[in-house]
């Protein structure tokens, strides 16, 4: 038998250079120092989509059904983000956050907020009407519930840090067009300049492009990634909000609703809304790319979920083109916003996985295949939580490495 020699760039290969990417990049390095990480990103930086499309917020996981990936990766690494801010120098700041009910209807699914946080051990208090001006004097609701974990961050300098510390080889401007995998030698991966990186193995942290390249791999990942746009705007009156202010979400639907959110920089993001988008970087309505949109329309889930959520979609898309209609409700909560107090910001697209079957899947999804791992969902509260996801993915790569 003819022994094959083959010429590895690198043990590891990832693909993304988002956050989730780069901290399984700089976990990998930290728990076996000598591994060799080259990270490919098509952008000419890193960070340049869901990370840095956002609302900049450090998660407390309140939200999160206990025992679930998302539950405990929010809480401990939320703590974790913080620490790892403060280490760095990276601008944050823990300001705690209103959760507020501003109809009847909702007082039971606050209620049922308070239980989960206390579940997931997190801190929370009850406020009835008159104490929510101690934390925000022009907000008003029936009822609101504080959390005092939550906090903000600049997760694009949480990346370039993550970058910079892991030691790896980043590869900007590198598009990923081929990807040959052999089960007995490993994985070589063509960039759209004719490069050709080979490496042990590939973990694909492509985000809104996960699901293509676990194709390209060779694997099936069962679902697809259906792009949902969240549209943003700037209040210009900054002083009307002091923190971070959310509406009660509908537990029937996996976005958190038009919030407030005071950042770093001390300026206020008002959003998003969730609208279907027209490209998998389709940043508004102009932007449409025929080929991911036929793809989105031919996968039959896309259908399940617009007839399962169509009444829920009808006045995401409303807010969408209607000025007045988005400030309606931010007034629910903020009833001093004028139309003229909120000028556009650039939006964000979300990667969201849905099954066959049209389930939004709602949990972070990690698959392995021959020489592979897949992250195929990692939603909010991913950039909260890149820490410890990054060191799943690491474990499950260096297994996958030892194994071949």
């Amino acid at each position: 038998m003819v022994q094959v020699r083959v010429a590895y760039d690198c043990d590891v290969l990832v693909v993304g250079g988002g956050i989730v990417g780069l901290s399984t990049a700089y976990a990998i390095t930290r728990a076996v120092p000598g591994t060799r990480v080259t990270v490919l990103e098509k952008e000419t930086g890193p960070a340049r989509h869901q990370t840095g499309r956002n609302s900049g917020v450090i998660h407390s996981g309140i939200y999160y059904r206990p025992g679930s990936l998302k539950a405990r990766y929010a809480v401990g690494g939320g703590a974790e983000m913080i620490k790892f801010c403060a280490e760095y120098d990276i601008p944050h700041n823990v300001t705690g956050k209103l959760i507020v009910a501003t109809e009847r209807p909702e007082l039971p699914r606050l209620h049922a907020l308070v239980q989960r946080g206390r579940e997931n051990g997190i801190p929370v208090r009850e406020l009835g009407a008159p104490q929510i001006a101690e934390y925000e004097p022009e907000v008003r609701g029936l009822a609101a519930i504080h959390v005092g974990t939550t906090g903000i961050c600049d997760f694009v300098a949480v990346a370039r840090q993550l970058a910079e510390a892991s030691g790896a080889e980043i590869r900007y401007g590198a598009r990923v067009v081929r990807v040959d995998r052999r089960p007995e030698l490993g994985v070589a991966v063509r960039t759209a300049d004719g490069d050709v990186v080979r490496g042990r193995v590939l973990v694909n942290c492509a985000g809104l492009y996960c699901d293509e390249i676990a194709r390209m791999t060779g694997d099936d990942p069962k679902m697809r990634i259906v792009p949902f746009r969240g549209e943003y705007y700037t209040l210009t009156r900054p002083e009307l909000v002091r923190g971070l202010v959310y509406p009660v979400p509908d537990p029937a639907f996996p976005f958190l609703g038009v919030h407030l959110t005071r950042g770093v920089d001390g300026s206020v993001h008002v959003g998003p809304n969730a609208v279907p988008a027209l490209a998998r970087e389709g940043y508004g309505w102009d932007v449409v790319r025929p080929r991911e949109l036929g793809g989105t329309l031919r996968w039959p889930g896309s259908w399940r979920i617009a007839r399962r959520h169509w009444r829920y979609g009808a006045g995401e898309l409303r807010r969408s083109v209607s000025k007045g209609a988005f400030v309606g409700a931010v007034r629910r909560l903020l009833p001093e916003v004028r139309e003229e107090d909120l000028v556009p910001a650039p939006a964000g697209v979300r990667a969201q996985a849905v099954l066959r079957d049209g389930t939004l899947v709602d949990d972070f999804l990690i698959q392995e295949g021959p020489r592979a791992v897949h992250v195929l969902n990692a939603p909010s509260p991913a950039a909260t939580a890149s820490l410890p996801i990054g060191r799943e993915v690491a474990r499950r790569a260096l297994a996958v490495l030892g194994a071949g």
